[in-house]
């Protein structure tokens, strides 16, 4: 049995190291959406991209999913008017996806690395659910095509939707639920509905708990979107981008 080779990089390092590499990946994808002609085709540069997120997330990761899908999915998504422009938008919108996956990913490493930073700090996060969850809760009509939700999440720049059933919410829908149980499965935007794909368990928490709590919970449910209720019911989101901006601030 080979011997395990030490590399006597702490766990710090090891993030450092994946962070920065994140951002080359980063920068080297800006002459894609400038239109200059860049050193790699953008068929090199999706191969090295899900290299590295298999790498880091692993190759079937939401992330990893993710950037499949906006690669392959996100015509299935546009807006009508979107594709009937011809196939530049389409195109253009799939690069901002795909630049969107990666700063996710990196978002979520940095955020990552906070909290390590923190915990060798032995430094609790003392800061509220409610100082940092977005207020606006969007939301879709259970009856609603998933075309419709993938309209709405690139409308209002969020990564999930609250379902409701006209009266209350029922579930909630997210990129990644749109990736995984809708394009993946080659579903027909047109006539799948939003209840086809949506989680139907919605796991909450109160606005009055801890950011700490918050993270705890989504790490261990694997999930980057969490709605926040006040006294049972649901007054705002957080999602993972939130928890970056409380752990830097």
């Amino acid at each position: 049995m080979p011997k395990r080779v030490r590399t006597g990089l702490t766990r710090s390092d090891i993030l450092d190291r994946y962070i920065e590499r994140f951002k080359q990946m980063l920068v080297k994808f800006q002459p894609f959406l400038s239109r200059k002609r860049g050193g790699v085709s953008l068929e090199d540069f999706d191969e090295a991209a899900e290299e590295l997120i298999g790498q880091v997330f692993g190759a079937a990761s939401n992330e990893a999913e993710a950037y499949v899908y906006a690669k392959t999915g996100e015509s299935a998504l546009l807006p009508e008017e979107a594709q009937e422009s011809g196939t530049h938008n389409v195109e253009r919108e799939s690069l901002h996806q795909r630049r969107q996956v990666l700063e996710s990913c990196l978002a979520d490493l940095e955020m990552r690395r906070r909290v390590h930073v923190s915990r060798e700090g032995k430094q609790g996060l003392k800061a509220m659910v409610e100082h940092y969850m977005s207020r606006d809760v969007r939301s879709i009509h259970q009856a609603a095509t998933i075309k419709e939700a993938g309209r709405l999440l690139l409308k209002y720049k969020v990564g999930s939707l609250m379902v409701d059933d006209g009266s209350r919410y029922i579930g909630i829908v997210t990129d990644s639920d749109l990736s995984r149980k809708a394009v993946a499965k080659g579903l027909d935007p047109n006539n799948t509905t939003v209840m086809t794909c949506m989680s139907k368990a919605v796991t909450t928490i109160e606005e009055d708990e801890p950011v700490s709590e918050a993270m705890a919970l989504m790490k261990k449910l694997g999930i980057r979107h969490l709605p926040v209720t006040a006294d049972g019911t649901i007054i705002g989101v957080l999602s993972v981008a939130d928890l970056l901006r409380a752990l830097t601030e």
